[in-house]
């Protein structure tokens, strides 16, 4: 197959595989936006004189078939296409002859990829909206139905204070709501429409660009055609911000989930079948899947900085770097992908120790509590303190195991309407 850039000779084999590098595997993924920016382009070229309407109907019908296909999963690229652009191309150019060379006019392969890349992005974050919702909704249930059951809080590691499966589910919960608002932040820089800006200097044709984004379901365009080529690899980089906040809180998520299903802590279980077990030690129920969340959510935390090392160091315009973005990138969606799914199935089948502070010792983890209870009763908190800390040293402390704790967010008041109204208010930000 001719390249479509090509100038009468052939390239270097080893030249040539080695800058085509994995395109072709992963362009698969955008072949049904590359079909869909298609579509919209030659709609627009109809309306600026370059194409014939019979011409628009013949293209769009051959499209669609080359759509079906890449739905079926039949589509794929033949051993000597370049990418997924030359390919389609070359397949209309078959099927209509010179009629499917048309399809190029007005277009760069820049801003041919830049689109396609922003509408997979798009879909994807819906994807990831979603399941960071249910995530959210699950964490929120549990919440509310383990609110009653108290646990030990530590700071520095050490028993702390009293707090509550219904605190430790809830503030994962209301931390997916950060995660949501950098969520939408890279939802809105993908919502713009790039095509239009070819190569990254425009056209001499007179593109009706507003055309394109209103076919394309794009809230508004990139409208400096250079700002438009510089916003490959600054798209990418601040979804993987996004991806990273994720990361980060399931990363917390799965290492307390690992503590507290351990023997020293006991303070969840689930099923055997959840767990795996030792080829020596018939007692062990290891948290493999947390464990494995944990490790590829600090991979994803490294994806921002691995990005930007790729896009830094390189004047305005198109350089051949922006290609590998596509080989750190995708894969890390699917995984996040996997993990988010995970994690809901790993806390729709946990269980909760209501027992856990008959064992003594947590009898320590209510001294801020009887300092606060002598406070209201009078004394100065200094001397509460002292007061308490004295008992403390010489084994004669003794408190009610209960809390009575009312403030907004605290155990007895967890907020949690008020939190999934600020969940809602930042997901509609992706629509």
């Amino acid at each position: 197959m001719a390249k479509i850039w090509d100038k009468g000779f052939d390239a270097n084999q080893i030249v040539e595989d080695f800058t085509v590098g994995r395109d072709r595997e992963l362009d698969l993924r955008l072949a049904k936006y590359d079909i869909k920016g298609s579509m919209a382009h030659i709609k627009m070229l109809v309306g600026i004189g370059l194409l014939e309407p019979e011409e628009e109907k013949a293209l769009r019908t051959e499209l669609q078939h080359i759509l079906a296909d890449v739905e079926k999963g039949s589509f794929c690229l033949d051993d000597d296409a370049e990418d997924i652009h030359s390919q389609i191309e070359t397949i209309l150019t078959e099927q209509l002859g010179e009629m499917g060379k048309k399809i190029h006019s007005g277009r760069s392969r820049n801003d041919q990829v830049l689109c396609d890349i922003k509408l997979y992005l798009k879909e994807e974050i819906l994807q990831i909206k979603e399941e960071v919702l249910q995530l959210f909704y699950l964490l929120q249930s549990l919440s509310e139905k383990h609110k009653e059951v108290l646990l030990p809080g530590y700071t520095h590691a050490q028993i702390a204070m009293p707090s509550s499966f219904g605190l430790w589910f809830g503030a994962f919960a209301e931390t997916l709501v950060d995660d949501m608002h950098t969520l939408a932040a890279a939802w809105k820089v993908a919502d713009q429409n790039p095509l239009g800006s070819a190569a990254g200097y425009g056209s001499s044709f007179p593109l009706d660009r507003e055309m394109t984004t209103r076919e394309l379901g794009f809230a508004t365009m990139n409208y400096n055609v250079v700002a438009a080529q510089m916003g490959r690899g600054k798209t990418e980089r601040i979804l993987a911000q996004s991806m990273a906040n994720i990361a980060s809180t399931l990363n917390k998520l799965a290492t307390d989930n690992c503590m507290y299903l351990s023997g020293n802590y006991s303070f969840i279980s689930y099923p055997h079948e959840l767990t795996t077990g030792s080829s020596i030690m018939p007692h062990k129920k290891n948290p493999d899947v947390w464990e494995l969340i944990r490790a590829h959510c600090n991979r994803l935390q490294s994806l921002p900085n691995e990005i930007t090392l790729m896009t830094t160091n390189m004047a305005h315009g198109y350089h051949r770097d922006y290609q590998l973005l596509k080989e750190v990138l995708f894969p890390a969606m699917e995984t996040l992908h996997s993990l988010l799914q995970m994690s809901y199935f790993m806390l729709e089948h946990v269980s909760v120790n209501e027992d856990i502070l008959s064992d003594p010792r947590y009898d320590y983890l209510f001294t801020v509590e009887e300092v606060n209870r002598r406070v209201q009763q009078g004394m100065p908190f200094r001397e509460a303190y002292k007061e308490v800390g004295k008992e403390v040293q010489e084994g004669t402390f003794h408190a009610e195991k209960k809390v009575d704790h009312t403030h907004a967010g605290s155990i007895g008041n967890l907020c949690t309407k008020e939190i999934k109204k600020k969940m809602e208010r930042a997901s509609e930000g992706i629509m």
